[in-house]
Order: structure tokens, then C-alpha cells, then sequence
């Protein structure tokens, strides 16, 4: 059997730093729009980008650049655009830190065949799981530009992977654990405690969902997984 994993707020924290530039973003726009139309607005772009740009924070910078435009009808002056620039940067700079106890559930599960699949920029996220210190646990890490039934069944088959004998561990149900089961794998909802709104997923699943990734083992041994 073989285990995935995702990266982004399934191995580090992620999410947090997005949502608290999003706030500054909105304090940025006040003169412009509250906070309703901006969050709509913003959203908006960003779903409009993601077959242009992808996902990751440079996408994420740019879409926020095109939302000052369209509020401010063209007037967001440089300083503004500059302070949204400047943004992205912090983000990109940021450090990678580890969600707590994921060194310890890898080291566990060091017996078994585990492949990291993330998705957005190519540059960023190698830079990321390099600065992790977790690569050595993976049999292969993969970046990808979209998680979805193709982009998986190609993962797999190209490293020789039956679906049936794949367990997808990650926070997102529409890029984690949607795609592997409709592919014939299987998979684990480890939930984060904030979910940017593209990832969110209302629906019903088969998929077990744990608190933390703690649980995993024990999970994998009620499965008889060894």
C-alpha cells in the first residue's frame, strides 16, 4: 500500500498566513469597498484565475492586484499596488513551519511507501518541502498544477501505482479525497481549522475524517494496513 499526502495545511500551516493577508488586503481596499464586496470580489477573480494562474500566492498576488483595480475603476495608486506586491513577497518568504506532530506520524510510519503530491507553483513548493526537512521520509514528492481524477491516475501510473493500493491523506475534500476515491483509491480527510473558500466541499463522501493526523496510524492498523 501506498500513502500520499498533501503539504499545504495537511504537513505545514498555510492557510493562516493567506487569510491574514487577505485582511490586510481588505483594510487596503476600505476606501474602495467594504468588506463584503471585496471578499466577493476577490473570490470572484481568484476562481476566474485558477485555469490562468494556477494556485500559490504568486496567483494569489496577481488576482489581488486585479481586485484593486476593478474597485478602486483604475485609481489604486502605486503605493497601494506596492503595498499588495509586498504582500506576496511575505508570503513567499515566509518560513515553513511544521503542523505539530506530523515528524512524528511520518517517523511512525516509516515502513511504509509514502509519496508527497502538492499542488501550485513548481518554484515555491520545492522551496517549500525542501525548507521542511520532511523529504527524506518520501519516496517521491510531486507538484502538480491541479489535483483532480486525471491529474492523480497519471500520477500513479506513472510511478507504476494501482489506485486500489493508494491512500491519500490531506486537508482538502475537492483536491485530497474527492479525486482519489472517483479514481478507485482511497483516501483520509484530515480537516485544518481554516479552509480557504475554493476548497470547501458541502457534499457527502465515504472518506474517514480524523481531528489529526496523530490518528493516522491507528486508522491504518483498524484497516490492517502494515
Amino acid at each position: 500500500m501506498i500513502l500520499g499526502f498533501d503539504a499545504d495545511d495537511t504537513l505545514w500551516h498555510n492557510e493562516d498566513e493567506f487569510q491574514a493577508s487577505h485582511r490586510t488586503f481588505e483594510a487596503l481596499m476600505a476606501d474602495f469597498a467594504d468588506h463584503d464586496h471585496v471578499n466577493e470580489t476577490l473570490l470572484g477573480i481568484e476562481r476566474r484565475n485558477l485555469d490562468r494562474y494556477g494556485f500559490g500566492v504568486k496567483a494569489f498576488t496577481l488576482s489581488m492586484i486585479e481586485c484593486a483595480v476593478e474597485l478602486s475603476n483604475g485609481s489604486a495608486t502605486g503605493s497601494v499596488i506596492g503595498e499588495i506586491v509586498e504582500l506576496g513577497q511575505t508570503l513567499l518568504d515566509r518560513p515553513t513551519e511544521l503542523i505539530d506532530g506530523v515528524e512524528e506520524v511520518l517517523e511512525e510510519l516509516g515502513a511504509h511507501t509514502k509519496i508527497l503530491i502538492t499542488k501550485g507553483d513548481l518554484y515555491h513548493q520545492t522551496s517549500r518541502i525542501e525548507a521542511s526537512g520532511l523529504q527524506p521520509h518520501f519516496w517521491k514528492t510531486r507538484v502538480v498544477a491541479h489535483k483532480n481524477p486525471q491529474t492523480y491516475a497519471e500520477v500513479l501510473a506513472q510511478h507504476d501505482i494501482n489506485p486500489a493500493e493508494f491512500i491519500m491523506i490531506g486537508n482538502s475534500l475537492p483536491s485530497d479525497v474527492l479525486p482519489v476515491l472517483e479514481i478507485g483509491g482511497r483516501a483520509v480527510h484530515v480537516p485544518y481549522h481554516v479552509t480557504w473558500a475554493v476548497e470547501l466541499h458541502d457534499g457527502e463522501h465515504d472518506a474517514p475524517e480524523l481531528e489529526s493526523l496523530r490518528d493516522l496510524p491507528d486508522l491504518l492498523r483498524e484497516w490492517g494496513v502494515h
